[in-house]
C-alpha cells in the first residue's frame, strides 16, 4: 500500500509562512518521529535522508498575508493542498495529522491523531516541512536582522515578543493574530 503522509509545521508562528510536507516512503528509515521531538541537527540529518530515500515529497507553502487573508484553518488545508499536488505517483491512502481531514473529497484520506509520532510517512513529513521552513526562517533573517528570525523561527518567544515591542511588525509578521495586534498596538 502507498501511502502519503501529510503534517504541517509554523501553525503557531507569529511570522513567516505555513508549511506543509507531503512525503511517500517506500523503504523505512530509522530514527523517524514527530521533528518536535528532534533536534534540529537530528532533523537537517534525517530531511537529507528523507529527500535521497523518498519516493515522493511536496512542499505546501502559504505566506503570512494568505494566511491573514483566509484564516488559520483554511491556510493549513491551502499548505496541505499545495504539497499534495506535488506528489504525481499513484497512491492508496493519504493520512494527515491531527484530527482534521483536510480532503473529505477524497475517500482515500484520514486524520490520525499523533500520526507524526506512529506513521513514518508523516514524521517524514513533519521533517522535512520543519527543515525547510527553518531554513527559510534563516534566510529572511539576513532581510530582517533586528528580529532574530533564525533563533526564535517565527514562535511567540520572549525575545520575539522583545524585538516586536522595539521594532514593530515587519512584513512577514501575522496581523490578523492577537499576539501581533496586541503588541503592535501598545496593548502588552
Amino acid at each position: 500500500m502507498i501511502t502519503v503522509g501529510i503534517d504541517e509545521v509554523g501553525r503557531g508562528c507569529w511570522a513567516g509562512p505555513l508549511v506543509a510536507g507531503a512525503v511517500v516512503l517506500t523503504e523505512p528509515i530509522i530514527g523517524l518521529k514527530d521533528s518536535k521531538k528532534l533536534t534540529k541537527l537530528q532533523r537537517e540529518s534525517l530531511s537529507l535522508e528523507i529527500h535521497v530515500q523518498a519516493q515522493a515529497i511536496g512542499l505546501g507553502w502559504v505566506t503570512p498575508q494568505e494566511l491573514d487573508a483566509i484564516g488559520l484553518s483554511a491556510a493549513v488545508g491551502l499548505a496541505m493542498h499545495r504539497a499534495l499536488e506535488q506528489i504525481t505517483l499513484r497512491y492508496d491512502e493519504i493520512i494527515v495529522d491531527g484530527n482534521i481531514n483536510y480532503f473529505p473529497e477524497d475517500n482515500r484520506a484520514q486524520a490520525v491523531i499523533k500520526a507524526d509520532d506512529s506513521v513514518a510517512a508523516v514524521s517524514a513529513a513533519s521533517i522535512v516541512a520543519k527543515v525547510a521552513r527553518d531554513a527559510y526562517m534563516a534566510e529572511i533573517a539576513k532581510k530582517y536582522p533586528e528580529y532574530a528570525f533564525d533563533q526564535h523561527v517565527g514562535y511567540g518567544t520572549s525575545l520575539h515578543q522583545q524585538m516586536l515591542k522595539l521594532y514593530g511588525a515587519c512584513d512577514i509578521h501575522r496581523r490578523s493574530f492577537r499576539p501581533i495586534q496586541a503588541l503592535t498596538q501598545g496593548i502588552i
